[in-house]
């Protein structure tokens, strides 16, 4: 068990494929891009897999999200998960995407055993989507999360991230269109995890401004704490349901009370919390033919550290060194 001093329990590992991504979206890393990993410093396949059976097998890891970077980039991704389905027991799995390679991946990864997948989408029009993520792809990724939804990789959930004065006018359009594709659309709010370290409380778009925008043309009845349990996205019933709308508001209503997840970056680096400025290399361990116990030993102890909450709130907050594309969603 992943247990902390809190008395928090992890079940859900995130595991980051690569740190490398097809898109430049502004709120993760600057137009030119990153010095990435070098090859050796990557977690290997085999790597991967054994970390994911020791925490699976023997610290209750329930459930194993796989993100980037962009994780459909990783050459043996559908391998990964095909011997990940094979652990007993088997972990739930799904994929945070943003879409790209989605339509001729979707079929195969749902055949190799992936449960279900998160497309990063911010926007419904070109011209802005262009400008979000500096690369002119938005009809591969429409193309993509219709390819997931055919593919049975559902519930196909959408993440949006609101920028003031790009899409900040959006979340109405947005909700109507994950309403008409059967998509259960989530607001996250932007978070301090830019590689250029330009993210500012003031002016970014809050969960209030989203739920505001949102009600001048839907009807939200909000699901109860029990319903919500230990997941991020706080959840509203859009018009007396069947369809929810998700807000994911990191910033101004943390649930670091209830988290559940331990993470694993490409390198090997457990990370206890998504803004954590320490990390604990299992990447040395697995190299030094230590065995699966020893592994396990170190992983609990990191997480027995775990800090009560993110601090965000406090101003002496250091954003992390490594950016999102580095150590996962």
């Amino acid at each position: 068990m992943l247990i902390d001093t809190y008395g928090r329990v992890a079940t859900d590992l995130r595991v980051s494929l690569t740190d490398r991504c097809n898109l430049r979206c502004t709120y993760c890393m600057p137009e030119e891009g990153l010095q990435w990993l070098a090859k050796p410093d990557l977690l290997t396949d085999d790597e991967i897999v054994r970390l994911i059976d020791i925490a699976v097998t023997s610290l209750g890891i329930e459930e194993v999200r796989f993100t980037g970077g962009e994780p459909l980039l990783r050459p043996g991704l559908v391998g990964i998960v095909e011997r990940v389905a094979a652990l007993e027991p088997r972990p739930q799995m799904s994929l945070t995407t943003n879409g790209i390679g989605l339509r001729r991946t979707a079929t195969a990864l749902k055949a190799a055993g992936l449960d279900r997948v998160n497309v990063s989408l911010d926007t419904l029009r070109p011209d802005v989507f262009k400008t979000l993520t500096r690369r002119d792809r938005h009809k591969d990724v429409l193309e993509g999360l219709a390819a997931a939804r055919e593919a049975g990789l559902t519930p196909v959930k959408v993440n949006s991230v609101l920028m003031p004065g790009l899409n900040d006018d959006e979340a109405p359009d947005l909700l109507a269109w994950a309403v008409e594709h059967d998509y259960e659309l989530r607001f996250i709010e932007q978070m301090p995890l830019d590689a250029q370290h330009g993210w500012k409380r003031e002016g970014m778009v809050t969960a209030g401004d989203i739920l505001t925008s949102l009600r001048t043309r839907f009807e939200l009845t909000a699901e109860g704490s029990e319903e919500r349990g230990s997941a991020p996205a706080e959840r509203w019933l859009v018009d007396g349901g069947p369809h929810r709308v998700g807000v994911i508001a990191s910033v101004t209503r943390p649930f670091c009370s209830a988290c559940d997840r331990t993470r694993l970056t490409a390198d090997g680096q457990v990370r206890t919390c998504l803004f954590a400025t320490e990390e604990t290399d299992l990447r040395a361990a697995l190299r030094s033919d230590a065995p699966d116990e020893e592994i396990a030993r170190i992983w609990r102890l990191a997480m027995w550290g775990k800090k009560a909450g993110a601090g965000l709130d406090d101003p002496t907050f250091v954003q992390p060194d490594r950016p999102m594309s580095a150590i996962g969603g």
